[in-house]
């Protein structure tokens, strides 16, 4: 009962801040209710750092997942310009889709280790993962009786390995080393002929046929979808999300510009998320059930893609972002540097929400060298600072200048100062906008164990910080100041 009603004041109070945004939400957030829901929702809250990975036989040409068969006329779709599997292709569309389909007879990642993963996943501080089951293209990394358009079917030269179902290996790997476990899952899938049937030409994102002309079509695909969740829920151990993407397959009621994409369509694709919601629930009780971009109750947590909002929003939220410039592997990536990584991740968690991290593994089943790198250099800085970004929560004023602060539930306060690039030490004075340490109390420079003397002018801390200090925590991408005792514990 805390526990919903910290949520509930959470969200109140964020409101109240901010009443413009609650105010012309499309589609306002709907509260859990479910005990155990909400439950993992804090669990999930605490966890703030996630790994992601977007992976399948697309990977083996370096181009962007399952969007090079959608024939949109923008600038993700259709055959890749540029590129030396698919150069052939540019003006032949039909040509592209069948060579994509046949991509995974060569599939045989024999270099995959989902132990390797974790361990890298884990040495980064990440404490959640999120991987693709099956994206839009329709090939499942599990496997599916659904289909046999998979991972394992006997013309994959992959599936005579030991470690062929691979969402399977993944979440145990991952799970062993005391990760959260959650399941991307594509609701759209262009391979299902009740989805993009063979009769009708596919001329965007949405299924190629009028639902409401043809009820029997649709409803085949809506037994097929949850057949699959079922699969997953029940025989792939404790999930803990359920992370559904393609927006546009969505209920009538929650229809909007945005849900029909660039080339919409006027009939609804209502895959039944009441249902699917209860049925994954029956088999995973508690879980997180994302069901992106649509709103309402099945959008438990928010997913704001490759941005990071202005302001705190008023609900559970998840900023994905990739490490490169793409959601799947391809050749000389261009990652970001890790101190842009670390400092986003501070910032998306002083506004609280969580920050997931995507890197898409080579077509080998290995994590490309130079993102491993990155990993590793954001883990030593989550090694020393982690105590201010786990199990944190929002805490006003946010941000001030460099600044970004976060609270914990004993009511101590981090401010993290976000240096320039041509920062390497922390300034010798700080002065600190906003939440009072308790007095008598101690601060303290993560990294550090020298104790500052401090002193409260008006509304600022201020602290001379000694050059030990300084030249001790050199080089950071980050500093975090501990403020003790600076919130009354939350409730």
């Amino acid at each position: 009962m805390k526990t919903m009603l910290g949520i509930s004041t959470l969200l109140l109070g964020l409101l109240a801040a901010n009443p413009a945004r609650a105010q012309h939400e499309e589609h306002p957030y709907v509260p859990e209710t479910d005990p155990l829901v909400v439950r993992k929702l804090e669990q999930w809250q605490d966890w703030k750092f996630g790994f992601m990975m977007h992976w399948g036989p697309y990977s083996q040409w370096g181009i962007v997942e399952s969007w090079s068969i959608c024939s949109e006329d923008v600038g993700w779709c259709g055959p890749p310009k540029g590129n030396k599997h698919t150069a052939r292709y540019v003006d032949d569309y039909v040509g592209y889709v069948k060579a994509y389909e046949q991509l995974p007879t060569t599939f045989d990642p024999v270099k995959f280790d989902p132990d390797a993963w974790a361990r890298v996943a884990k040495d980064a501080g990440t404490k959640y993962v999120v991987f693709t089951t099956k994206h839009h293209d329709g090939f499942s990394m599990f496997d599916t009786r659904q289909t046999d358009y998979r991972i394992t079917a006997p013309n994959v030269p992959f599936h005579t390995n030991p470690r062929a179902n691979v969402a399977k290996e993944v979440f145990d790997a991952f799970r062993a080393q005391g990760f959260g476990i959650g399941a991307y899952f594509s609701k759209p899938d262009w391979h299902s002929d009740a989805y993009w049937s063979p009769r009708w030409a596919t001329p965007n994102r949405h299924n190629n046929y009028d639902t409401r002309k043809h009820p029997d079509l649709w409803k085949r695909f809506v037994k097929f979808t949850h057949a699959q969740i079922g699969e997953l829920t029940r025989d792939y151990g404790a999930l803990d999300i359920l992370w559904l993407d393609g927006g546009w397959v969505r209920a009538r009621d929650t229809m909007d510009d945005i849900a029909q994409g660039t080339a919409g369509v006027p009939w609804p694709q209502d895959i039944d998320m009441p249902g699917m919601a209860a049925l994954a629930r029956r088999n995973q009780p508690g879980l997180i059930v994302v069901d992106r971009a649509v709103g309402g109750r099945y959008e438990n947590y928010r997913t704001p893609e490759q941005k990071i909002p202005d302001e705190p929003l008023p609900y559970p939220w998840e900023t994905c972002m990739t490490l490169g410039d793409s959601w799947s592997y391809t050749p000389n990536d261009n990652y970001k540097p890790a101190r842009q990584v670390v400092q986003m991740l501070v910032d998306v968690v002083a506004k609280g929400g969580n920050y997931l991290l995507n890197v898409g593994p080579q077509p080998d089943g290995q994590l490309p060298d130079e993102a491993v790198q990155r990993l590793r250099e954001i883990g030593a800085w989550m090694q020393v600072n982690g105590e201010a970004i786990y199990a944190s929560r929002a805490v006003a004023p946010y941000r001030a200048g460099k600044f970004r602060y976060t609270r914990l539930k004993n009511g101590d306060v981090y401010a993290i100062y976000l240096p320039d690039a041509k920062e390497k030490r922390l300034p010798a004075k700080l002065e600190i906008p906003g939440p009072a340490p308790r007095a008598g109390t101690q601060l303290a420079v993560l990294g550090s164990d020298a104790a500052l003397a401090w002193r409260r002018d008006n509304d600022k801390t201020v602290l001379d910080v000694p050059e030990d200090v300084r030249k001790d925590t050199a080089g950071a991408y980050a500093w975090a100041i501990r403020l003790p005792g600076a919130m009354q514990a939350a409730p």
